[in-house]
């Protein structure tokens, strides 16, 4: 029933008796002032509620949003939150969850007896506890995961509960295992881009190392035709000795066979063969720690010794008008791969008579120097050709970059130069110089303080 209305022409209420009209009038005011905090707070209610909602809408969408499983137990283990990660793994809804024991989801019994000693540790980190679970999966079977178990602490900082954060393994497995092919594959490319080099360069040297080998070769041979021939006269003096000759006979045959002479050459003849024997063994073994393809071999290595075997063999295939100066000095011990490092002094100087090739209006220079400084020891290859283009410095290493034409480089050279130089523990640069040319500077540390 609606409330009655007084009428229009009714009089205003009567003040009770004591009071006077001040006195009402601050009643009334004061009634405002409570209605109106009234009305203030209601809204102020309203605008918490929303922000209230607001934000559980926000925590919700995170907990929906997060591909990791979400499990917040209390300190018995009870579920009171997860995450639609884990509803979607263990095929049941949160409702269903909620409430129930966190080691009904585990599938085996070494889960819940780790889980167990993780939520009974009386003095966990505030960092958490990695250990690896079985959850029983929406089909029954086993699902493992690697779960992060962080305890959860009141104000009072008593230990309430705890939040376990978990990621299924198998797509780890399966991203490790992929990541490791990827890693394999790359390797076995690695390998062969610098086998190909050095192929490359080997086939730039034929010329060279034929020419190299001929000469200690020439030398065994014409030793070893000296050898039979004296060889030849001996079986007849001996042969005479035998016979029973007179021994002016033998005298005579002595004198005309010339065996004075073949017993005093001999020394030397042997001596000289093997000399030549030895050095094609060396230039051999040269060849073969230069195309050896195993990466990891490290010993200790004579950075000249390697130094003088890859300027000696580009040397003998340079252009004759080209004045390449080298010389050796001190032994540098470097730890490393004297197959890798020679390539790369190798690929330098080759490129260094590459820069110079069509110089006209100067003779041909390229110098190679190894000295000593702080860090270890240095490899300078220098020209005096154009040098590089200051747009082109900083890309020199950058594989398959080339400034030569098509057909006379493959980009790949100075790359994998960089790439061995880094393996070593050393550095290599490039600069022109301010007289005009270009230099590249290979660094490396001492043998004794290792790579």
């Amino acid at each position: 029933m609606p409330p009655r209305r007084p009428p229009s022409d009714a009089q205003p209420p009567v003040p009770p008796q004591g009071m006077d009209d001040a006195a009402w009038v601050d009643v009334i005011q004061k009634m405002d002032e409570v209605y109106s905090q009234l009305v203030h707070d209601e809204i102020e209610l309203e605008k918490k509620n929303a922000e209230l909602e607001q934000s559980q809408q926000f925590i919700f969408s995170v907990l929906s949003a997060m591909s990791d499983v979400l499990v917040v137990c209390d300190a018995q283990g009870l579920i009171e939150e997860t995450n639609a990660a884990l509803c979607e793994l263990v095929g049941r809804s949160d409702q269903q969850l909620r409430g129930t024991s966190l080691y009904d989801l585990l599938a085996d019994e070494a889960s819940v007896a780790r889980a167990r000693a993780v939520m009974a540790n009386r003095s966990p980190t505030r960092r958490g506890e990695s250990i690896e679970l079985g959850l029983r999966g929406a089909a029954g079977d086993s699902v493992p995961v690697d779960a992060n178990c962080t305890p959860r602490f009141a104000a009072s900082q008593r230990r309430v509960g705890t939040v376990l954060v978990a990621r299924p393994t198998a797509e780890i497995r399966r991203a490790y295992q992929e990541l490791r092919t990827a890693h394999e594959a790359l390797k076995r490319t690695q390998q062969q881009l610098l086998h190909s080099e050095k192929m490359a360069s080997l086939g730039r040297l034929v010329a060279g190392v034929a020419h190299e080998l001929n000469n200690p070769i020439s030398f065994v041979l014409g030793n070893v035709h000296a050898l039979s021939r004296y060889s030849e006269r001996l079986r007849d003096y001996l042969q005479a000795v035998h016979e029973g000759r007179t021994l002016a006979e033998l005298q005579a045959l002595r004198t005309k066979l010339r065996v004075p002479h073949i017993l005093d050459d001999l020394p030397s003849l042997l001596e000289g063969t093997l000399e030549g024997a030895q050095r094609t063994a060396d230039i051999v073994n040269g060849l073969k720690r230069f195309s050896a393809v195993d990466a990891e071999t490290r010993q200790e290595v004579d950075l000249n010794q390697v130094v003088d075997r890859a300027v000696l063999w580009v040397g003998k295939g340079a252009p004759r008008n080209v004045q390449l100066h080298w010389q050796p000095g001190a032994a540098c011990q470097v730890s490393g791969n004297a197959g890798q490092l020679q390539q790369v002094v190798m690929n330098l100087v080759h490129n260094a008579l590459d820069a110079t090739s069509e110089l006209r209006d100067r003779a041909p220079e390229v110098r190679v120097t190894v000295d000593e400084v702080d860090a270890g020891y240095r490899v300078r290859v220098e020209d005096n050709g154009p040098g590089i283009a200051e747009a082109d410095l900083s890309r020199v290493f950058d594989p398959f970059f080339t400034t030569k034409a098509v057909g006379k480089g493959t980009g790949l050279g100075l790359s994998i130069s960089y790439g061995i130089v880094e393996r070593h523990g050393g550095a290599l640069r490039a600069e022109n110089l301010p007289q005009g040319g270009a230099r590249f500077e290979i660094t490396l540390p001492r043998q004794d303080s290792g790579p």
